[in-house]
């Protein structure tokens, strides 16, 4: 196995890849031993005449959506670094930028997305501070400081392991990592450079120990016997059989165990495709629409990735165009309303792995997981998380006294 980077994005030094693959490596091996199967390879290039396997999902993060409805979900997941830290786990954070119009009035500029993975930067930052200072000002626009970066002035003068500690602590917070932990970095970024932008993902269910978790889990022939014979179990019994019915009720997590578990129910084993990455596979830009006209191609722009490959997305104008974000239409239909901020746009964004499948092969009996849980559909309304996010909105509340939370309204077109 030796995976390319992220998207083909940069040029990195031999022993830098090394160091991805490295980190690639160490994730699955603290995984194998209880998820492992003949239905997974991390060596793509293992697979005969391998085909892409369609994994991906809309962007919005699904939880605030189920517990408390769309109108106050798109509020708190707009609610800057706060939203973003809380909420935004499908794989997809956003930043928006707020400028000053001619009257000095705060508005809506542009948002940024990314779906970079913390620990191929964190890899980077760890082995090389030039190379990641670099990546970070040509994705930026500036140069950061060292001390922005490290918190020092000579990041040269730690070890590997405190550049480690002091990038995380600043600017990708601790994705999980049981040392980091233990070191008491934070969940997540102290730092201005990836909370006053999204520079890459930093919610820590968001990693690369998670994506390989979820295809992992779900590249198992999971089976239910009926009267017609062994047919594939169901979403349900997938995930109440093992007790994680939560998984069940986001976007990102059904949709990267099913697109895997379709795939070998009939004996086809998966591995992510080269460059191991996540990627913005479609965006809808078409229903945005500026003057009743389409959005000039310049507001949308992609980067961090090849074609087809791209980790990051801005969208909106450019700080030399007079118009801001919430000039901008979303239009469905005889629906429209205004851009305020990126949950409307990431609702229009699908993202996910590039995933491939080699061909079938026969599933003996004895390699059949055989599931009777039920099938009753999951009621996602019940879930824990959803008193914590009835915290946060009340947080949310508390924070704009003179503001509280109303249903959106959505103005008919030429009314």
């Amino acid at each position: 196995m030796a995976y390319d980077v992220p998207g083909l994005a940069d040029q990195l030094s031999d022993d830098l890849v090394v160091k991805w693959n490295e980190t690639v490596q160490d994730a699955y091996d603290s995984l194998k031993s209880d998820l492992g199967s003949r239905f997974f390879t991390l060596d793509p290039g293992s697979l005969e005449s391998p085909v892409s396997a369609t994994v991906k999902w809309f962007g919005d993060p699904a939880e605030p959506n189920f517990c408390i409805g769309p109108e106050t979900a798109q509020k708190l997941s707009d609610w800057g670094a706060r939203g973003r830290q809380v909420l935004q786990n499908e794989y997809c954070e956003y930043h928006t930028v707020h400028q000053p119009d001619t009257s000095g009035r705060l508005r809506p500029k542009r948002v940024q997305v990314t779906t970079e993975l913390r620990e191929y930067w964190v890899s980077l930052a760890m082995h090389d501070p030039n190379t990641v200072r670099g990546l970070a000002a040509s994705t930026l626009g500036f140069e950061p400081s060292w001390e922005d970066l490290y918190g020092v002035t000579d990041p040269a003068s730690l070890s590997v392991q405190q550049r480690k500690e002091a990038f995380s602590r600043l600017v990708a917070g601790h994705g999980n990592d049981n040392t980091l932990v233990a070191a008491g970095v934070p969940a997540q970024p102290t730092g201005p450079l990836n909370t006053e932008n999204a520079l890459f993902m930093t919610h820590p269910i968001n990693g690369l120990d998670d994506l390989l978790y979820i295809v992992l889990f779900g590249a198992r022939p999971y089976a239910r016997r009926t009267s017609d014979g062994v047919e594939p179990a169901t979403r349900e019994q997938i995930f109440r059989a093992f007790g994680v019915e939560h998984l069940a009720c986001r976007h990102a997590d059904p949709a990267a165990a099913l697109g895997a578990h379709a795939a070998v129910f009939n004996g086809r084993p998966v591995a992510f495709a080269n460059p191991l990455g996540m990627y913005v596979q479609s965006f809808s830009d078409f229903l945005f629409l500026y003057e009743d006209k389409p959005i000039p191609e310049a507001w949308v722009r992609r980067s961090r990735g090849a074609e087809g490959m791209s980790q990051r997305l801005e969208f909106g104008p450019s700080d030399e165009d007079d118009a801001f974000l919430d000039d901008i239409q979303l239009v469905r239909g005889d629906l429209a309303e205004p851009v305020t901020g990126g949950y409307q746009v990431i609702r229009e964004l699908e993202v996910g792995p590039k995933v491939v499948a080699g061909p079938p092969t026969k599933v003996g009996d004895e390699e059949y997981v055989m599931l009777d849980t039920s099938t009753d559909p999951i009621r996602c309304q019940e879930a824990t998380i959803c008193q914590a996010i009835q915290q946060l909105r009340d947080e949310f509340e508390a924070s704009q006294p003179l503001l509280r939370i109303a249903p959106r309204t959505m103005g008919r077109l030429g009314g």
